[in-house]
């Protein structure tokens, strides 16, 4: 059972505030009774709830791209700080979660979702997918920094990290790839390779890529094929991220 004003704003009427007004103006009936109240609870799956002479269909899961900036922590609920999930309360949705985690100072693609089966396989420990960073560096990338990336470099863990692909772009700028999700793992990287990095924003995991449009703060929902590309991996896999992100 869902609250009516959850249900109206998961099928995308409006905000909260939107969805209470269309309510005291008679647009939506449940069962052929015209019902005001927000908090009238309805059966998703059974119910016929009708919106200005349209019947609804209940959408279980959401998915959504943040672009998310930095000073915001990738958690649903935090006493001090700004988190994820305030960013994208005006959506109807108060189960959602982040795949993942980033810095608290880390910026860019973030996918959120309510949808626990596939978070579950995106973030196995047993998968890689490539995530993709924009590395903003305090010096240009040496010729054999980039080498000693491409190998894997001793970051303090039992084993080195494994390749990645590093392109160096102008100024101190590059990209760099990696199929890991190690503790702070890019800022330790460009550590064990006498560097430092001065700012980080991933741009893509796995099929999905960070949509230039969202200015920091801003998010959209998935197109159907970019939630169909997750959901069928394109070949494609994950590590889990721990606490306190990749940065």
């Amino acid at each position: 059972m869902l609250r009516l004003d959850k249900f109206l704003c998961e099928m995308k009427v409006g905000t909260r505030s939107q969805v209470k007004k269309e309510l005291k103006q008679g647009f939506v009936s449940v069962n052929g009774t015209v019902v005001v109240k927000p908090e009238h609870k309805v059966d998703e799956k059974a119910d016929t709830i009708i919106y200005k002479g349209k019947e609804l269909h209940y959408k279980k899961y959401a998915y959504y791209m943040l672009n998310k900036p930095a000073g915001v922590v990738s958690a649903t609920r935090d006493n001090t700080c700004t988190t994820v999930n305030d960013l994208l309360k005006d959506t109807g949705y108060e189960d959602l979660f982040p795949v993942g985690r980033l810095d608290k100072d880390t910026e860019g693609l973030l996918l959120m979702t309510n949808d626990g089966e596939l978070a579950h396989r995106l973030l196995s420990p047993h998968k890689h997918v490539a995530k993709v960073y924009d590395v903003e560096l305090k010096e240009c990338l040496s010729e054999e920094a980039v080498r000693r990336l491409e190998a894997g470099v001793d970051i303090g863990e039992e084993h080195p990290t494994l390749p990645a692909k590093t392109e160096r772009l102008p100024g101190n700028h590059i990209l760099l790839t990696i199929t890991e999700g190690k503790f702070h793992q890019v800022k330790r990287m460009m550590k064990a390779v006498g560097n430092e990095t001065v700012s980080l924003r991933r741009t893509a995991m796995g099929s999905l890529k960070l949509d230039e449009r969202l200015a920091p703060g801003e998010y959209r929902e998935l197109s159907e094929e970019e939630t169909n590309a997750l959901r069928g991996g394109s070949g494609q896999t994950v590590t889990q991220h721990k606490e306190g992100g990749l940065g």
